[in-house]
């Protein structure tokens, strides 16, 4: 019998990234162990922040060539508040991976998996379940594909501190919108909603932007082309208002990278915050798989980060390999997540408990 051993790199990053990375570990060798036909190899790599500070380049030309090569990326978190580009901005190496190798199709799942986890008290487990998909390689982050001056990295002991330019007196970001870009955008959201309830919500800011009435008239085409899927267009404040408001009738939200990064943070808030919130970074050839939180220095090492979102997100990696045993590997991890928390008691601390990431990981290990 053929088996099938897929080759996935593994960066931890920085922060609570590892510490959340050890329990993605364990569920996917727990969910491996009853697989026939399938293996997965994991190769560890380090990149992120602290790879900066250590040898002065946070996504060394290597990993990055792993990355390219790898079945599928799971990355834990990176970047760190102090650790900055000479123009200010931190240092953030899975936005690299996504221009990298192209990765423009962002997933943003977001669903309520136990009443007592949304400040919206009138929706129950299940009630609010959507998906935005985020454009991640265009609009206003291209201004990223600038040329950066790598900097020497600080001395022993110093915080690795950069500062931006001081004393300007104007600067200028672009928000690129290609038709190629968004025509592929696009029809993933598309293909998501055709595998779940068959509504696509566009928002952009077409009534005052031309790159977003472009991107409008790039969607109305796209949309022609898939009649069997319902479609609704609103403007990137009101979208805010309505998730607030009625986040039941979304499906699928597509959107520009900018919108897509606030409103996915807006969402996860809805489901209990960013230790809930799982991702994926996708592209023709490669993926990345990561929690949509931050490395959360402030609570780095002590063992209490949600792995959740870092959990949930071994479960899209599964989902996008494509395999009839890691098709149903997915499925297991939700179903078993699911499982550990419809027991309100079963939280950690950013959910208002008191487990440890480790025992967080070991409850959803139990219940595969």
């Amino acid at each position: 019998m053929e088996v099938k051993t897929f080759n996935i790199a593994v960066l931890p990053g920085d922060g609570i990234g590892a510490e959340v990375m050890v329990e993605a570990v364990r569920v996917v060798r727990a969910i491996e162990t009853p697989m026939i036909r399938v293996r997965f190899d994991l190769h560890e790599y380090a990149a992120g922040a602290g790879e900066y500070l250590r040898y002065g380049d946070p996504l060394p030309a290597s990993v990055l060539e792993a990355c390219r090569e790898a079945d599928a990326v799971l990355l834990g978190a990176m970047g760190l508040p102090d650790v900055r580009w000479p123009d200010g901005r931190e240092m953030a190496p899975q936005l690299d991976l996504r221009e990298q190798l192209d990765l423009y199709c962002g997933l943003r799942p977001v669903r309520l998996y136990h009443a007592a986890d949304t400040p919206l008290k009138r929706y129950q487990a299940g009630e609010i379940d959507l998906v935005i998909v985020r454009e991640s390689t265009e609009g206003l982050f291209s201004s990223r594909l600038a040329p950066l001056t790598l900097p020497s990295p600080p001395a022993a002991g110093g915080e690795g501190r950069v500062r931006g330019p001081a004393g300007a007196a104007e600067v200028c970001d672009t928000l690129r919108v290609s038709r190629r870009g968004s025509e592929r955008l696009f029809r993933a959201a598309f293909r998501q909603a055709q595998r779940r309830r068959k509504k696509v919500t566009l928002v952009d800011k077409a009534n005052v932007l031309p790159s977003m009435v472009f991107f409008r008239a790039v969607f109305d085409a796209i949309a022609a082309e898939f009649p069997d899927v319902q479609t609704e267009k609103i403007y990137v404040d009101a979208a805010a208002l309505y998730l607030v408001q009625r986040p039941h009738t979304f499906d699928v939200i597509v959107t520009e990278n900018l919108f897509g990064d606030i409103l996915s943070d807006l969402a996860a808030g809805l489901v209990g915050g960013m230790g809930m919130a799982p991702s994926a970074d996708i592209g023709d050839d490669c993926a990345v798989f990561q929690p949509a939180h931050g490395t959360a220095p402030d609570i780095a090492g002590k063992g209490i980060a949600n792995p959740v979102a870092m959990i949930l997100s071994v479960a899209l990696m599964l989902e996008w390999l494509g395999h009839e045993e890691t098709l149903r590997g997915a499925a297991t991890i939700r179903q078993a997540v699911e499982v550990v928390l419809s027991d309100p008691t079963c939280r950690t601390p950013d959910l208002g408990g008191t487990m440890t990431t480790w025992q967080m990981g070991e409850a959803v290990v139990a219940n595969l």
